[in-house]
């Protein structure tokens, strides 16, 4: 049974940003994904957490979770727009190797496309 690869990427955001700007980021790197290519499976902010050492003099950061799919080169897009973005303090993206994060509805994705992938995995596992 082969499982596909898949990327995480976690990154911190300044503390003092605003709640409407923390969701413009969201949506700012999940349409950058998808522009490059990706499958953007999972989406979550974190909050704001105590980091384990300063950062920029930041003692806090709000953290974030992108889990997407992908040939591997939208990576280095999304982390050159994080390196040059003044509000990510620190960014870190790993290649997964295991099963997929269960799916869940993205805000602004289609929730028509994971119920039709669900059929395929079930048919897949009963061979």
């Amino acid at each position: 049974m082969t499982l596909d690869p898949y990327y995480e990427t976690m990154y911190i955001l300044r503390p003092d940003i605003p709640e409407e700007e923390v969701e413009s980021h969201l949506t700012k790197y999940r349409d950058m994904l998808v522009e490059a290519g990706a499958d953007v499976l999972d989406n979550q902010m974190r909050g704001k957490r105590r980091l384990a050492y300063p950062i920029d003099k930041h003692k806090e950061g709000i953290y974030v979770q992108l889990s997407h799919n992908g040939d591997g080169q939208q990576v280095a897009v999304l982390e050159k727009a994080m390196r040059l973005s003044e509000d990510v303090i620190r960014y870190l993206t790993v290649k997964q190797e295991g099963p997929l994060p269960a799916p869940r509805v993205v805000p602004g994705s289609e929730p028509a496309a994971a119920p039709q992938e669900q059929p395929a995995a079930n048919s897949e596992a009963a061979s």
